[in-house]
């Protein structure tokens, strides 16, 4: 059993059961390979932790306060970012697998992908706002309704985006990713 209040500890390999971190909260924490797939986040806070080589595959979160959260290399594919809890937060990715993942109407200004699969990913009226794209998979990836202003997707590749649909002002993007924001057109690209 967790204690409700968690501070400087490295968890290692561990499966989470359903409601094994609910009500918790976890600070200057370090989770390497664990397995929160089959966990309910309710009401959950982790504060200035880092997560390495996590699966939380089709993991249920809700209401999760993630401030100043690093995630690398964690498997996050199907789960619903919704419900995240909009209050002083602050998380980034880098190589992570995002595919299937839903940023439904999330506030992600600033917010960092590196080096992340992104397939499919719902960002329908997210707000990112100087968010990066580095070398990103954004294959099939939703934007519509998007606030993208001043976004970084110039080394991001495979994504579709439609300026009239979406804000774009000082978004940054290479000449190869032109073909992306063009594609409605039906237009060839040489």
């Amino acid at each position: 059993m967790i204690a409700d209040f968690v501070r400087d500890t490295t968890l290692n390999n561990q499966l989470f059961e359903e409601n094994a971190i609910k009500y918790k909260q976890f600070d200057t924490c370090i989770f390497i390979n664990c397995d929160f797939s089959k966990c309910n986040f309710q009401s959950v806070s982790f504060i200035d932790c880092t997560f390495i080589g996590c699966n939380f595959r089709e993991a249920k979160i809700n209401y999760v306060s993630l401030r100043d959260v690093e995630f690398k290399q964690c498997d996050f594919t199907s789960v619903n970012f919704a419900m995240t809890d909009q209050v002083i937060y602050s998380f980034h990715f880098t190589d992570c697998t995002l595919d299937y993942t839903q940023f439904y109407k999330l506030k992600l200004k600033q917010i960092r992908f590196i080096g992340c699969s992104m397939v499919a990913t719902d960002f329908m009226e997210t707000d990112l706002t100087e968010a990066i794209f580095d070398h990103c998979d954004l294959r099939r990836a939703v934007f519509s309704k998007t606030i993208a202003n001043k976004a970084d997707f110039s080394t991001s590749f495979n994504f579709t985006i439609d300026p009239e649909q979406n804000k774009l002002k000082k978004a940054k993007f290479a000449l190869e990713g032109l073909k992306g924001l063009l594609e409605k057109y039906d237009l060839i690209i040489k």
